[in-house]
């Protein structure tokens, strides 16, 4: 770390040892920790979303789409969309969007509620399942994507993201 002062403004900044996120991205210099943090989670976090997609994209399944569906497996009963957006990982999806593709495929089935008219309830169909079982196959492999870490480390990592979060 080193400081440079200019026009009277003492400007810090971090220069850190040149092996991961700062050979990835060829940037050696950052505003500071938190900034080279920040980039190193949006880079890790596409990273690991695309090498999600690779193993998913064998089944010509979306993450999103994988998503709504494990949702809907692991749900006692149909769920509306509202419902569904609410427990899913991006909550920016387009969940009315993604459920009608899921509908197209068949992995899905969309009834009319029971209890308001105005609302769909979704629920996973046997073909749904059915890809689901053939992707929990592939959970060595999807796991495999961060054995670099031991479970030790798996488990802190996930702890400090979640610590992470607690102040927003």
């Amino acid at each position: 770390m080193f400081g440079k002062i200019s026009d009277n403004v003492c400007t810090l900044i971090f220069t850190f040892n040149n092996m991961g996120i700062d050979k990835d991205i060829q940037q050696e210099n950052f505003r500071s920790i938190y900034q080279k943090l920040s980039i190193n989670l949006i880079f890790s976090t596409n990273w690991i979303t695309e090498k999600i997609k690779n193993i998913l994209q064998e089944e010509d399944i979306t993450p999103q789409q994988y998503n709504i569906l494990r949702i809907l497996r692991g749900s006692k009963k149909p769920l509306s969309t509202l419902q569904i957006r609410e427990r899913m990982l991006d909550k920016m999806s387009d969940t009315s969007r993604i459920v009608e593709r899921l509908v197209k495929k068949e992995l899905v089935e969309k009834k009319t509620s029971n209890i308001d008219k105005r609302l769909v309830d979704v629920s996973i169909a046997e073909s749904g399942l059915e890809l689901l079982k053939r992707l929990d196959q592939k959970n060595d492999e999807l796991d495999a994507i961060l054995q670099n870490l031991s479970p030790e480390e798996a488990a802190g990592l996930s702890d400090l993201l979640d610590k992470m979060r607690e102040k927003i």
